[in-house]
């Protein structure tokens, strides 16, 4: 029998806990059999003292188990489950593409995903902008969709990690989120409870991530490569650029437009389709779907230019409720704003740098974010045609486009998009889209 105080005593002092001692715990958090001021405590100390590698795999563990853990096999799929996670970003609706990608050559995609968060946009938030999708269906229809089209997004359900929701909240109140131990466990636990076949891990860097430096960025990437295959899970962890909009646009409907456009080959921005093809490439070769990473970049070319990774879209969109005709159709469908209209830089020369975040925080000033949970998005407004570092900038080119729904919104985001895209003399110099691959094989 253990004690919560004797626990968070241990941890307090500096010692390991042992795994039994994570599970009571754990179990407490979820039960209300531990406090407030007791999570609190432990968060605390855990902030301060760190966890080593076997006792975050160990709260990984627990958090998954903490509620219902999804069960694949009743199913027969003919392929492995994958996924990946984001840490999130500016204009990263990656999800919408990778998804059917995978799926469209022989992978199994259940993703659990997000809403927005702070500057960074949610891939829930942008599949709202569709009319009629589920974004929380039964499991029922979640598990048919997965088994039939090969891919459904969707939002966490309130019996999947349920001793997270409560000790992330705890966490967001007192302080204690930004430690990569309980960062690590909190997106893996989620992650794991999809019983995956394999992940890749999308860490992004740079003034619109979620870390605040690179050394920070990586070892979070360590720690979640380290934890997922520890705890059973192929992983492989990415570093990727965030210092400036991924896609040429921020915002929800926006998004989906460009995903659309880059599934049926309209318009693939480059830096997009490099992140997006390099964790898409990781996850087949973790999944046993591709023999090495040209073959994997191949079949992946493949499904892109002969339409079936759109199709793949379509079908998830109908079969979670959405129209059948989406893709073909989706500007009858997704909603518009009163207001689109270009912004100029007051200078000429390069587009030199970005803060990406306050680029992020734009969006959610015009609507298109939450200042705080449960406010009501605008799915219309956001920015396109976002300017890339080193494009030049002259009086007639824009370097974004804002899409608002009143005078006033245009003005603040216009002030915004001026102060947070510095132009520079010179162009900068040109940084990768990806840093890093972290394989198990790097651990």
């Amino acid at each position: 029998m253990f004690l919560a105080q004797e626990i968070i005593r241990k941890k307090r002092n500096g010692l390991a806990l042992s795994s039994e001692e994570i599970q009571f715990f754990v179990k407490g958090i979820t039960t209300n059999a531990v406090s407030e001021g007791q999570i609190a405590a432990l968060g605390m100390a855990v902030y301060f003292n760190d966890m080593n590698m076997d006792e975050r795999i160990a709260l990984t563990i627990a958090m998954r188990d903490s509620g219902t853990v999804l069960n694949w096999q009743s199913l027969g799929l003919n392929g492995p489950v994958i996924d990946k996670h984001s840490t999130g970003g500016v204009g990263d609706v990656i999800s919408l593409m990778l998804g059917p990608m995978a799926a469209a050559c022989g992978g199994y995609v259940p993703m659990i995903s997000g809403r927005g968060l702070g500057h960074t946009g949610g891939t829930l938030d942008k599949f709202d902008a569709i009319p009629g999708y589920q974004t929380e269906p039964s499991s029922e229809l979640f598990r048919k969709v997965v088994k039939d089209v090969g891919v459904a997004i969707i939002g966490q359900t309130g019996d999947l990690v349920p001793a997270d929701k409560r000790f992330y909240s705890i966490r967001d109140n007192t302080a204690t989120v930004e430690s990569i131990s309980l960062i690590t466990a909190s997106i893996l636990s989620k992650k794991l409870a999809c019983s995956l076949d394999a992940l890749a891990m999308d860490v992004k860097v740079g003034s619109g991530a979620f870390m605040p430096t690179y050394e920070a960025s990586e070892e979070l990437a360590r720690s979640i490569a380290a934890v997922a295959n520890g705890a059973g899970t192929k992983t492989t962890a990415l570093l990727t650029d965030m210092n400036q909009v991924l896609a040429s646009c921020a915002g929800n409907a926006v998004e989906v437009k460009e995903a659309i456009d880059f599934l049926t080959g309209a318009y693939r921005n480059p830096r997009l389709y490099a992140v997006t093809m390099g964790l898409c490439a990781e996850m087949l070769l973790l999944g046993g779907l591709a023999s090495d990473e040209a073959d994997a970049r191949a079949k992946l070319n493949r499904v892109l230019d002969n339409g079936r990774a759109a199709e793949i879209f379509g079908k998830m969109v109908s079969g979670l409720g959405g129209p059948v005709d989406f893709v073909e159709n989706y500007s009858k469908y997704l909603p518009q704003s009163q207001i689109i209209r270009p912004v100029f830089a007051d200078t000429q020369g390069f587009a030199h740098s970005m803060d990406t975040r306050e680029l992020g925080l734009a969006v959610v000033t015009l609507g298109g974010g939450r200042r705080k949970p449960g406010d009501a998005l605008d799915y219309s407004v956001g920015l396109t045609q976002v300017c890339a570092l080193g494009d030049k900038i002259d009086s007639s080119t824009p370097i974004a486009v804002i899409h608002a729904q009143s005078e006033a919104a245009f003005a603040e985001a216009e002030n915004a998009v001026k102060k947070a895209i510095h132009i520079g003399e010179t162009a900068p110099e040109k940084t990768p889209e990806i840093y890093a691959y972290i394989r198990a094989s790097d651990l």
